[in-house]
């Protein structure tokens, strides 16, 4: 571990041999085998493997090497050469309760899981057991359980073809629970973009980065997120294109770049800038800022047309395909500076810097990320980012639109095909000609209905196909009390995480196939197929050979549940569909088919194939039939009041982790090295608090509820964040999240802005 005095490092720019270095780094750790590197050869092109990380777009002209340095690390981390058998839990110290104080990063170092394997509580070690058997243990619980009891939840990773199916399962089972991880990143996205644009994911295509003029980035970190990205981003700036950030990290990602693939940037250290303008504004005051550059462009507007000039706003769009503009623009003008600034943190002629670049830009991209959406209102966010690229007709034309970053790799994708709590949004009536039964029409749990219900002692099943659930939720110390009291857990993995060892009554770990790896059935290999964050669908195919002989699919997996569990149907064909996935796609084209239609043809199209989206053509899929601006009801959007010794915690990743996956403990983007056990703040907060720079500290939860949360073990590491914002790690932080502090539109967890005191240890 890195001793306090060395942190934080000093960072380079992303990309570069920095990225060289980690991707080389995990190789050796995981000693992955040999085919992880043809797997990387062919990973996000055109039949190849697409990648189980981030949910980037494929291109369909894509360069020699199509993977970033994260998913390179994703891939090698499933490609490992290390195993967790069965005779792993029966040594001694592996006990389930031992491995609870296990780092998440050694319970993935252990290798892939090998064997179905059930809990038994007498010796509290998981032991072998056969497919079968676990199968029709399960199937017997699930037919005793209570059918509201049970919930079955996504974690974003697998498939159209076994989401489908498993939405199907829970259905045909007789309810929709079924959350996935969306509710916990991007729902706001799903509900208030909906609200908004009548769309519910992003309006914009590979071919819009080539052509706009500006990005505005609202809490997106693409260097550790998306790295991908950094590449049209580099040549945006090429040919001229500006980039204004707002975040209240700076991220490294969004400052400089060197271009791995560019031989002279490697060679000579080449970097390019790439925020023409960065603005550290304060956690929850992206309202505040986003409302202060709107002021700037309607004083324009009336300036300009005062004079006879060119109008800045776009009068005949908003006439003809928005509602609420006059109101909006009247809250505009009234708006006080001293309050935007307040909120934000930034100053008035910092926002008139952005604005002039966004009235300059003929075409902008708005892009954001969970920086955003994790608010108690954060569906504002998302209003008010709308109204901004409004206002200059900036959704629906070439170049422009919104960008929300989504996380896994199929998290959209897994919505789009059923995976969802809402009956509404699916298509029940043909759910019902196709199989022969009576989907439920009751709305399901969300992921914090199903936490609260597991905390109550309501929720007596969970099934998760992939994640590892208690270690993303906040509230984690009584969600996993409330786990381990259910009658029935099912863990379907590749390895070893915390969720496993909070075992229900009856607990069972499925493992399943990578998708990198060969899935053979009756008809050969199967491909599968994902969506990315732009509403393209791309075909996946694996090559290499799998962990273990013993591993089955998530799809078998998924059906010989449903066959377990379910009266026979002879309109259910399980185990043909297992046989053929492309029997699914065919379903999928049936219960889609404006979005569907010839699957199977157009699977391999290079860059995917475009499902579509309304906004994007101008069409307004809302309420009104038009798009909606948004007079805001406040600035602040965290859900609680400043007040002395009460801090606006944010929550981040590092440079070497995915979601809860730890690869390893080197954060070189932000300096933070060989620890996680920090919270950065700012040397006048850590002054003013009587503090120190390394201090041992605590911090507890401020949240007026009544609950106990804290956090300790911390060092305080003075850093360059704006006063009375602090910054530490997910998933070690959700212990301090109350599961009531959410989005109230969306229920999406407030992960950006968390009420906490900080204490001396």
């Amino acid at each position: 571990m890195a001793e306090h005095k060395d942190l934080p490092h000093s960072s380079g720019p992303a990309g570069g041999w920095g990225s060289m270095k980690g991707i080389t780094r995990i190789f050796g750790e995981t000693w992955a085998e040999a085919g992880a590197l043809d797997t990387l050869g062919r990973q996000n092109k055109t039949k190849g493997h697409m990648c189980s990380s981030c949910a980037w777009p494929k291109p369909a002209n894509y360069k020699p090497f199509e993977f970033c340095e994260n998913g390179a690390k994703a891939t090698l981390w499933e490609s490992t050469s290390a195993r967790c058998t069965p005779e792993f839990f029966a040594q001694a110290g592996h006990k389930v309760t031992e491995l609870r104080d296990w780092r998440d990063h050694d319970l993935e170092m252990q290798g892939r899981l090998t064997h179905p394997l059930r809990y038994d509580a007498q010796s509290d070690r998981y032991v072998a057991v056969s497919w079968d058997e676990a199968f029709a243990a399960i199937g017997e619980r699930l037919r005793e359980l209570p059918v509201e009891s049970v919930v079955f939840y996504a974690s974003g990773h697998a498939g159209l073809e076994a989401s489908y199916l498993y939405a199907l399962l829970a259905r045909a089972y007789g309810n929709n629970n079924l959350p996935q991880s969306s509710n916990m990143c991007h729902e706001t996205t799903s509900v208030g973009l909906k609200k908004v644009l009548g769309t519910p994911v992003g309006t914009v295509t590979w071919d819009d980065l080539d052509k706009t003029d500006a990005y505005f980035f609202f809490g997106q970190n693409p260097g550790t997120n998306s790295p991908r990205f950094l590449h049209p981003l580099k040549e945006a700036k090429d040919r001229g294109a500006k980039i204004v950030t707002f975040n209240p990290v700076i991220e490294q990602g969004l400052v400089s770049f060197v271009d791995p693939q560019n031989p002279v940037d490697m060679v000579t250290g080449r970097e390019t800038k790439i925020s023409d303008q960065y603005h550290q504004l304060r956690a929850g005051g992206d309202v505040a800022a986003i409302l202060g550059m709107c002021k700037i462009v309607v004083e324009a507007d009336d300036a300009a047309r005062a004079k006879g000039e060119a109008e800045v706003i776009d009068h005949a769009f908003i006439a003809e395909h928005t509602v609420g503009f006059d109101e909006y623009v009247d809250y505009c003008r009234a708006a006080d500076w001293a309050e935007i600034e307040r909120e934000s943190g930034l100053t008035e002629s910092a926002l008139r810097d952005a604005a002039g670049i966004y009235m300059r830009a003929e075409k902008v991209i708005g892009v954001y990320g969970m920086g955003l959406t994790q608010h108690r209102h954060g569906a504002l966010n998302l209003a008010m980012f709308a109204n901004f690229l409004l206002l200059r007709g900036n959704i629906g034309r070439e170049g422009a639109g919104a960008c929300p970053v989504r996380g896994h790799s199929n998290v959209q994708g897994q919505r789009t095909v059923g995976i969802a709590e809402k009956a509404k949004l699916i298509p029940m009536d043909r759910l019902k000609a196709l199989f022969g039964f009576d989907p439920p029409t009751k709305d399901g749990m969300h992921i914090v209905d199903a936490v609260n219900g597991l905390i109550e002692g309501e929720v007596k099943g969970f099934i998760s196909l992939g994640g590892n659930l208690l270690r993303a939720v906040p509230d984690q110390e009584r969600m996993e009390e409330g786990w381990a009291k259910q009658d029935l857990t099912v863990m379907i993995s590749t390895k070893l995480n915390r969720s496993h060892l909070f075992p229900g009554k009856h607990a069972y770990i499925l493992p399943c196939l990578a998708r990198s790896e060969i899935d053979m059935q009756a008809s050969g290999n199967q491909a599968i197929t994902i969506e990315d964050s732009f509403s393209m669908i791309h075909g996946s195919l694996g090559r290499r050979q799998p962990a273990a002989d013993t591993l089955k699919s998530e799809m078998d997996i998924v059906c010989s549940i449903a066959e377990a569990a379910l009266a026979p149907n002879p309109q259910l064909k399980w185990r043909d569909w297992v046989g053929d996935y492309a029997l699914v796609r065919d379903l999928i084209a049936q219960t889609y088919p404006d979005d569907f239609h010839d699957f199977n043809a157009r699977m391999w199209e290079p860059g995917g194939f475009y499902r579509g989206n309304p906004a994007r053509e101008r069409i307004w899929k809302t309420e009104v039939g038009k798009a909606i601006i948004t007079t805001p009801e406040r600035l602040n959007v965290t859900g609680f009041k400043d007040r002395p010794g009460r801090y606006r915690l944010l929550t981040m990743r590092s440079n070497d982790q995915f979601n809860t996956t730890i690869y390893g403990y080197s954060d070189r983007f932000r300096g933070i090295e060989g620890t996680r056990d920090v919270v950065l703040m700012n040397p006048d907060d850590i002054a003013d608090a009587g503090l120190r720079d390394g201090q041992s500290v605590r911090l507890v939860g401020d949240a007026d509820d009544g609950v106990d949360r804290n956090l300790g073990g911390l060092k305080l590491v003075a850093y360059a964040l704006p006063r009375g914002t602090i910054a530490s790690y997910y998933p070690e932080c959700n212990v301090l999240i109350s599961i009531d502090n959410h989005d109230e539109l969306s229920k999406t967890p407030g992960s950006k802005s968390i009420p906490v005191r900080i204490e001396a240890a």
